[in-house]
């Protein structure tokens, strides 16, 4: 059994029950990081090493993570934080999984998406997750592609190109649009800002722009 597990996105609290026991009991611990991985487990008194698995190694790792699944060993994969495959390693390990016959479980869990949106006041009854847009090649393409999408749109973004992502927005959506950025969901110093993008980048422009962004931004109903 090949199971996705999700990590707190910043309070520990946020782990279940079900998660601690899945990876006390699994054979092998599959991490993006194990740097990171390693002070989570011990504060849940999960004694078993955490073995790489990210985005550098997978293709490589794939094969013998399969023969360990089809030998019986239940394996869990973890990331940094939220859940596996979401903007992180997994898609590829889940694809092969189910192609050899393996089962496969997501346990549900921590994802930074469904607070930012839901707590945006956008419509969320039908929205597109967007994820990290392509740093350079094809970025603009992805956007101009966006440009008619009626649903809620989200986005992840470093802090180091969060202005430069939200001037993006307003020239391809129109400064007008609404929209919210959230940040260090579910920590101490977590932040929802909503308005109009142009409101937005000038808020940014003038507070210290800090920890993981969700940016979420309405879609064309209403303003075509």
């Amino acid at each position: 059994m090949l199971y996705l597990v999700p990590t707190p996105i910043g309070n520990l609290e946020d782990m279940t029950l079900r998660a601690i026991r899945v990876l006390k009991e699994a054979d092998v611990i599959l991490a993006e990081d194990t740097r990171t991985s390693a002070p989570l487990l011990k504060h849940f008194g999960i004694e078993k090493k955490a073995y790489a698995h990210h985005q550098h190694n997978e293709h490589k790792a794939i094969h013998e993570i399969i023969r360990f699944l089809k030998g019986g060993q239940h394996v869990a994969l973890i990331s940094d934080a939220g859940t596996p495959a979401i903007s992180d390693p997994g898609f590829l390990l889940v694809r092969e999984a189910i192609t050899n016959g393996i089962d496969v479980q997501c346990l549900p869990g921590p994802t930074a998406f469904v607070p930012a949106l839901v707590a945006s006041g956008l419509p969320c009854d039908r929205f597109c997750f967007e994820g990290f847009l392509p740093v350079k090649k094809g970025r603009q393409t992805r956007l101009n592609s966006l440009a008619s999408e009626s649903r809620t749109m989200v986005f992840y973004e470093s802090p180091h190109r969060l202005l430069k992502t939200l001037q993006a927005f307003i020239d391809t959506f129109g400064g007008d649009r609404p929209a919210s950025v959230s940040r260090e969901i579910t920590k101490i110093y977590e932040e929802t800002v909503r308005g109009r993008l142009t409101e937005l980048k000038a808020h940014f422009e003038t507070h210290p722009v800090k920890g993981e962004f969700v940016v979420c931004v309405q879609g064309s109903t209403g303003f075509s």
